[in-house]
């Protein structure tokens, strides 16, 4: 990995990580079906714009189907979910939260039959459901989070990890920025008729529609074009390190914007992210293990 390789990653995690505050930020104003429309509008409109000066290419009519499924649980559920469990749950906890996909992928791979388990990746996914139990119960406690909006920021987590799921089975090999700007365009599409229809938002303010509009440029647009840049160049495990950096990024910006975080809260995340290090831990080959 080289130094500039090293930099978009924390700039990737950075962007990433400033999500959950914008969304916050955003539902003071927008409903959430309205933050995951707008999100998914300004963030498609980064993407046309790469599209055409990179000459990429969209993906095949034929896959209409899966396109729309992950649309769907990648794009349009995680994003109204995010912003619906916000409006009563802090950014901060809702970053430490999102840390659980890795751990929903995980188990879905062993359902799958893709991923085996080991006494290491139990002991990881133990530990890290733990510091998400010690998270939520600091979060509860300390006022900063209700169940309910944290039952919907794991689902939310739980469809990044579903869509990972499908498109890594009905997606693999088509050019990745076609492929977001689809997923994005899809979302729009099928966001539209649910945030028309539904609750309008309140008196705009400039704050709310600044949140939202970098949330579409710069936590999707332009974090995508970082990301699948970043994913031509290195390998998956290695853009693993994006993730344990987000709950540090969401706790930061959360903490710039004067929002409380608990000890125990604290506690969670460092438990949480040492679940996640054991599970991707390289497993030791047997000529490593005899020396």
């Amino acid at each position: 990995m080289t130094r500039a390789d090293a930099l978009q990653m924390g700039l990737l995690s950075a962007f990433w990580g400033i999500s959950f505050l914008l969304i916050r930020l955003s539902v003071e104003v927008f409903p959430p079906a309205w933050v995951a429309l707008g999100r998914s509008v300004f963030g498609a409109l980064v993407l046309l714009a790469a599209l055409l000066m990179g000459r990429h290419v969209l993906p095949p009519l034929r896959l209409w189907k899966p396109l729309l499924l992950v649309a769907l649980l990648n794009n349009v559920i995680p994003w109204s979910f995010f912003a619906w469990g916000e409006q009563t749950t802090s950014s901060n906890i809702a970053a430490i939260l999102n840390a659980t996909t890795p751990l929903f992928s995980l188990l879905i791979g062993l359902g799958l039959r893709d991923a085996q388990l080991s006494g290491r990746v139990a002991a990881g996914v133990l530990l890290g459901l733990g510091g998400v139990a010690l998270t939520v119960g600091g979060g509860v406690s300390g006022g900063h989070a209700t169940l309910f909006g944290v039952a919907l920021l794991l689902a939310a987590s739980l469809g990044y990890a579903c869509a990972t799921a499908v498109a890594k089975r009905t997606l693999s090999g088509l050019n990745p920025v076609g492929l977001a700007l689809s997923q994005l365009g899809l979302s729009a599409l099928m966001l539209t008729p649910v945030a028309l229809s539904g609750p309008q938002p309140g008196t705009i303010t400039l704050t709310a529609l600044g949140a939202l509009l970098v949330l579409g440029v710069v936590g999707s647009g332009l974090a995508y074009l970082l990301y699948y840049g970043l994913l031509s160049r290195l390998s998956a495990t290695q853009l693993t390190a994006v993730t344990y950096l987000l709950p540090v990024w969401g706790l930061f910006w959360g903490a710039l914007a004067g929002e409380p975080v608990g000890l125990t809260s604290l506690l969670g995340v460092l438990v949480v992210l040492g679940g996640l290090l054991l599970i991707n831990r390289p497993a030791r080959t047997p000529k490593a293990a005899a020396a």
